[in-house]
């Protein structure tokens, strides 16, 4: 037989996984303009199954890709939680009914679920339109990164080997790559090999809660099948997921007589080879009774897993290797947080590596990963814990006053929507997230994502969401809350401030390329507190206005529904105030107008002076 073939090949980012997470690196760094290439092991996509939860933040995420609206229109919306307790005949009835998301400023009131498929095909599709695809099945059998210290420290150079092995369709190697990148991102997974060739651990324990889950249409004639449910029963608890189309998704946990059932004699742990989807529906009409429920055709797919909550122990190995997603960071599935913290780990990640690569940032930039995501993945597992315990223990009864009670378990659904829902995610102080003057903007937290508002744009009196002018696409926003533009007093500030920013030393002309428009860097906007039939675009310093469409005013539009609330909504006092919005929609700082060495200070603690174009 002869020897496989060897070839090399060399790229910017290698992303190693082609779920969610991998995707959405892939994605976002394909639209930077970045070099990059992913690789699976997997033949095909996944078909069915697996995660489907998406919370309100990862809804404007999607948006901010230009992916939203896809997103919506096929994944199914869920406004109403119910909750149901022990009744007195020993079966289960409503208690309460209440909001499925507890988040004011969320954009998108509701959490969504689609399928990990449908989720992983938006992303494929997009990325099909950069000619950009996952190489597959591939898997890597070599890593390691250079000694070399000078090497480690150029940002462009090859500092990461891998081999690959392409296998074929029976999973033999056909062909054998090396592969030289700057920077790899490990997706792989809770059982990620990237993470294995690193002495990086995972810290955490796994809990005794063994639980099932299964995708079916439902025949039943239980009354809030079309509702997020929690049902705590005799039999053990329940969690009901509509998902798109009549699919609902059933989280059945086990326990006594069930459990055993699917516990291997010879390990005595659960094992997925002695259970099968009719056990699970058993499992789910004990837990229903006296509701009925079946499956109407066939279960479309079903899993048994047992809840862990785990935290690796690093999330980079010297800024070059990065671990994303389950490969860093696993936890029940009860929160409906996996995917969506799995996606906003690599959505943190790809603007930063794409300033790093381009030159505009230092590549100390790139610990800031670390220290954003990692502190997140504790304070979910945290969560995830205290969550998974009031999920999981028995309902408290008239023989059970240790039990978990209603108004408990309800109390903490309820308080936890911020932190469930994304829409609370706080960014603790860095080089990019600077609180100095927040109380500037009183309601716009630094370090979490910009709120919505609907802003009128001057030129043409057009309302328009704000998020809406924050685009993932790399670029730092500078908004510009210049107050009442008619007030002389206001008017003389802003064309002081337009003098700074014209300056050689300014940020916007210092951290722009030789060659390119300020605009590639750095998007200006700016929003006056004025009228719209008394304030025109023109009126405004040129530097503000490198197009028409850059100005803005809070006031209502013509039909007195929508807008006139951003300087109230946001806490923006009469003087005004700059904010600086990360590439991802976070908060980075906040700067009186007559500061200006505030905004230098800023971009100067982690910007480099880039190349000419």
């Amino acid at each position: 037989m002869p020897a496989p073939l060897v070839k090399e090949s060399t790229v910017d980012v290698l992303v190693i996984g082609a779920g969610p997470a991998g995707l959405m690196a892939a994605n976002a760094l394909g639209r930077a303009g970045v070099n990059v290439r992913i690789i699976d092991k997997r033949p095909k996509k996944v078909a069915a199954g697996q995660a489907d939860g998406i919370q309100p933040r990862i809804i404007e995420v999607f948006h901010s890709y230009g992916l939203g609206e896809r997103l919506l229109r096929e994944g199914c919306r869920l406004h109403m939680a119910a909750f149901y307790n022990p009744g007195p005949d020993g079966g289960i009835e409503l208690t309460s009914r209440a909001r499925n998301i507890s988040a004011a400023t969320a954009r998108f009131p509701f959490a969504l679920t689609l399928n990990q498929g449908a989720i992983e095909s938006i992303f494929l599709d997009s990325m099909r339109a950069m000619d950009l695809q996952v190489d597959r099945p591939i898997v890597p059998s070599y890593l390691e990164i250079s000694s070399d210290e000078a090497e480690l420290q150029n940002p462009q150079s090859h500092a990461v080997k891998v081999v690959l092995q392409h296998l074929d369709a029976e999973q033999i190697v056909e062909e054998t790559e090396i592969v030289k990148a700057k920077y790899l991102i490990g997706a792989d997974g809770a059982h990620s090999w990237v993470r294995k060739q690193f002495p990086i651990t995972m810290d955490g324990e796994h809990t005794d809660y063994v639980w099932g889950v299964v995708d079916l249409i439902p025949d039943t004639d239980f009354p809030d099948i079309r509702n997020r449910c929690a049902i705590h029963s005799n039999n053990g608890s329940c969690m009901i997921v509509p998902r798109e189309g009549d699919l609902v998704r059933l989280y059945l946990q086990l326990t006594d007589d069930n459990l055993k059932r699917v516990t291997n004699p010879n390990t005595g742990k659960p094992d997925i080879s002695y259970c099968n989807p009719q056990q699970l529906l058993e499992v789910a009409k004990k837990t229903f009774y006296p509701y009925r429920i079946d499956a109407d055709g066939e279960v479309g797919w079903w899993t048994l897993y047992i809840i862990g909550q785990r935290v690796a122990s690093q999330f980079s190995i010297n800024d070059r290797v990065f671990i994303a997603g389950d490969a860093c960071h696993t936890h029940s599935p009860k929160a409906g947080q996996g995917m969506n913290a799995s996606m906003n780990d690599t959505h943190n990640l790809a603007w930063k590596l794409s300033h790093v690569l381009r030159g505009w940032a230092h590549p100390s930039l790139l610990k800031t990963y670390e220290f954003e995501r990692r502190r997140y993945a504790q304070d979910l597992i945290n969560f995830d814990k205290t969550f998974a315990r009031l999920f999981s223990n028995k309902p408290r009864t008239k023989d059970n006053q240790n039990g978990v009670t209603h108004e408990e378990f309800v109390d903490v659904f309820s308080k936890a929507g911020g932190f469930t829902s994304g829409i609370g995610i706080h960014y603790n102080e860095s080089p990019i997230v600077n609180p100095t003057y927040q109380s500037l903007v009183a309601n716009v937290v630094v370090g979490e994502r910009m709120p919505p508002q609907t802003i009128i744009r001057v030129a043409d009196s057009w309302p328009f969401e704000l998020q809406d002018l924050l685009p993932a696409d790399t670029r730092f926003k500078v908004v510009f809350f210049t107050g009442d533009y008619m007030n002389p007093t206001q008017r003389d500030k802003v064309l002081e401030l337009a003098e700074k920013l014209n300056q050689p030393e300014s940020f916007l002309r210092k951290f722009t390329p030789k060659g390119a428009r300020s605009g590639d860097v750095f998007d200006l906007l700016t929003i006056a507190a004025s009228k719209k039939e008394q304030v025109t675009y023109t009126d405004f310093p040129k530097v503000f206005r490198p197009h028409w469409s850059k100005i803005y005013t809070d006031d209502v539009d013509f039909s007195g529904k929508v807008g006139g609330k951003v300087y109230s909504s946001f806490g923006v006092g009469p003087s005004g105030a700059i904010v600086v919005v990360r590439p991802d929609q976070y908060v980075g700082m906040i700067s009186p107008l007559d500061k200006f060495s505030a905004l230098d200070d800023y971009f100067s603690s982690f910007m480099t002076r880039p190349a000419p174009l």
